[in-house]
């Protein structure tokens, strides 16, 4: 697995590493909860869009029309994803209509190193197998404002069958009943809100100490300079 964790400074050597390390962010919520949106929204309003990006999976289907190797997805053959399940590359992954789905720790890796703040757009299966492998992920989960909202959201344009929603029900409340898994709970029944709420968890991850040490090292030392 990457080493991703932030390391003490060597004081014998004086080795400081010159930016923090990006934050690795899960993002999980029921259907119909507006995850896709609000994620979408927390990057369309970054004033800093460069340090913050959604995860590109690996995938073995096909691209689709428009797609790019890098962009929409990582494109690889069954043999090379298979052969990455052998070699632990993945923090999670899963077959789903005969292709495989899976979540690059290297990849991610790569971008935390960079200082990049990563979301990870994956279910509370998922999320339990990331935080099993790196218990610093910062967990959020995204909450619908009621069952009426929700069922309302999951109805569509109304031409599902009853039958058809009550299943997608059944599975939003079966989702949402991880939530307590989670280090933070956004209730979505205004996107402005939400959207405030998700940048507040930002902002408070890249203040902690450690980063800021790194980020101001220099104004520091120069503060507690003895004169």
């Amino acid at each position: 697995m990457p080493d991703i964790t932030p390391h003490n400074t060597d004081k014998r050597t004086d080795k400081r590493p010159t930016q923090p390390l990006g934050n690795l962010f899960i993002v999980a919520a029921p259907s119909g909860a507006g995850k896709s949106t609000l994620i979408k929204e927390i990057l369309r309003k970054s004033s800093d869009e460069n340090r913050m990006q959604l995860s590109v999976s690996h995938t073995t289907r096909a691209p689709r029309k428009g797609e790019q190797n890098g962009v929409e997805y990582h494109f690889v053959d069954h043999t090379e994803f298979e052969s990455m399940i052998q070699q632990d590359a993945f923090y999670e992954y899963a077959e789903v209509f005969g292709n495989y789905y899976g979540t690059s720790k290297a990849a991610i890796s790569d971008k935390l190193q960079q200082g990049i703040d990563i979301f990870l757009d994956i279910d509370w299966q998922g999320a339990r197998q990331v935080k099993k492998q790196n218990p610093d992920v910062i967990s959020i989960f995204i909450m619908p404002p009621s069952v009426e909202a929700l069922q309302a959201r999951l109805s569509g344009r109304g031409q599902d069958s009853d039958e058809v929603i009550a299943k997608r029900m059944a599975e939003a409340q079966s989702e949402i009943s991880h939530y307590d898994e989670f280090d933070f709970v956004i209730v979505n029944d205004h996107l402005e809100t939400a959207h405030k709420e998700f940048e507040s968890i930002i902002t408070a991850q890249r203040t902690r100490l450690d980063n800021q040490q790194i980020r101001h090292d220099s104004l520091f030392a120069r503060l507690l300079a003895s004169k």
